[in-house]
């Protein structure tokens, strides 16, 4: 599959580079998008829209016979499929020249460390470091490994700990308390943070010991103080791709105000349709849209582009409320992306608001929230750096970073019993 994604997308590359007729340029996009696209949506969305098809003859009375077909999705296939057209997408605007070389072109698409679970880093910045000649780079690599091991501290240590108890929190939610239930979304919040900016840091880190630099996937974003901020800064890779391939071209923010709502819906739901074919992911992307939309229409969607409580140690009120606020809310839609039904999503919500609030301790695990707190003071103080063991300008002594990377690799060794794989290897 990868092999066709890439072949289709480089010929196409090849096209565009020998033809300046603008109705053939177009000509060729589309033919890129068409097959790219129809290629993803065979294998990830033709039994949902069979199956979504039936059930809506089947209210009319109507009932159909379809075939759905048995298959296995491949990993990493949203990923690569967007990375690839980026690449087409690009050349046709002419801001990058297409590659004859094939090698540098399919190493690019399947680079290994971006493979499952991105980022979906763009041809602009990736393709051209495969041009040069590979030298090894002492404090690149050391960056690296960094990187890597605070990834595998988020992924192994928090989101695999938390997923214990989400996983059971979620599957007998009707019979818990509702303090257990804010627990279970809470720590979701963490696990899938914890999971894919952990896998983030690991793909970015491992990258690095290669000598090529990767684009930033995730920079704190549970220190957003409103949703446009927090989608700034969570999987920078897919919304900024959205953004610049699917908003802009729409007519982004121009026009009137029903150009600028549908556009946003649009992108919204498009982008919870790219995680999986589900009506829970629909559902999240239109939960989303619904927070995002008060902003961008009152003009507040870029208020927030600084770091919070830059030069200071702790935010102030207001910034903690908006802070805690902005959380509270991804949380609440992250319930839907974790259930596996709408109406389990809506039950779980009913029951939090509907019972009582005792007997939250035995859900709880007292090694957890510790954890917990370590990585948010870590990204809190390191929240103006590339990831959270990024001592670049740091003045700290050689003997306190030692301490810090075994203290890390100990605590991971530790607390790192229970694996679970990682979530965005579904998408």
């Amino acid at each position: 599959m990868i092999l066709l994604c890439s072949g289709i997308n480089y010929l196409a590359g090849l096209a565009l580079a020998s033809h300046e007729e603008e109705k053939t340029r177009k000509l060729i996009l589309a033919t890129s998008y068409i097959l790219s696209l129809g290629l993803l949506g065979v294998f990830k969305y033709y039994n949902f829209f069979i199956d979504n098809f039936i059930n809506a003859f089947a209210l009319a009375g109507i009932y159909l016979q379809a075939r759905t077909l048995d298959i296995i999705l491949p990993l990493g296939i949203s990923f690569y499929t967007f990375k690839a057209l980026s690449y087409t997408i690009d050349a046709y605007f002419r801001k990058l020249e297409p590659t004859k070389d094939i090698i540098a072109f399919f190493a690019f698409v399947g680079f290994f460390p971006q493979l499952l679970a991105g980022p979906i880093d763009r041809a602009t910045n990736l393709l051209p470091q495969f041009y040069i000649k590979r030298t090894f780079e002492y404090d690149k690599a050391v960056d690296g490994m960094r990187q890597i091991l605070w990834g595998l501290f988020k992924k192994i240590v928090i989101a695999d700990n938390c997923a214990r108890f989400v996983n059971d929190i979620f599957a007998n939610y009707e019979t818990l308390p509702a303090s257990a239930l804010v627990l279970g979304a809470v720590f979701f919040s963490f696990q899938i943070y914890g999971d894919f900016s952990g896998y983030s840091d690991i793909a970015i880190g491992t990258s690095r010991l290669f000598g090529f630099s990767s684009m930033r996937n995730f920079n704190v974003p549970y220190f957003s103080r409103d949703i446009a901020e927090f989608w700034r800064r969570w999987h920078i890779s897919l919304t900024s791709w959205f953004r610049d391939y699917l908003y802009i071209p729409l007519g982004g923010n121009r026009g009137t105000k029903y150009r600028v709502v549908r556009n946003t819906f649009i992108v919204f739901l498009v982008c919870g349709l790219w995680h999986g074919a589900n009506w829970t992911f629909i559902a999240w992307g239109l939960i989303n849209a619904l927070y995002f939309l008060p902003l961008l229409l009152l003009g507040k969607n870029r208020k927030n582009i600084d770091t919070v409580a830059q030069g200071k140690t702790l935010p102030n009120i207001k910034e903690l409320f908006q802070i805690v606020t902005t959380f509270a809310l991804a949380t609440l839609a992250w319930i839907f992306f974790r259930a596996d039904s709408i109406g389990q999503a809506f039950a779980y919500i009913g029951n939090i608001f509907s019972k009582s609030s005792k007997a939250v301790v035995e859900y709880s695990s007292l090694e957890l929230i510790p954890l917990l707190l370590i990585m948010i003071a870590v990204e809190w103080l390191q929240r103006d750096k590339q990831h959270g063991l990024d001592f670049n300008n740091r003045k700290i002594p050689t003997f306190v970073r030692i301490i810090i990377y075994y203290a890390l690799i100990f605590i991971t060794m530790l607390f790192g019993s229970s694996q679970q794989s990682f979530i965005y290897f579904k998408f």
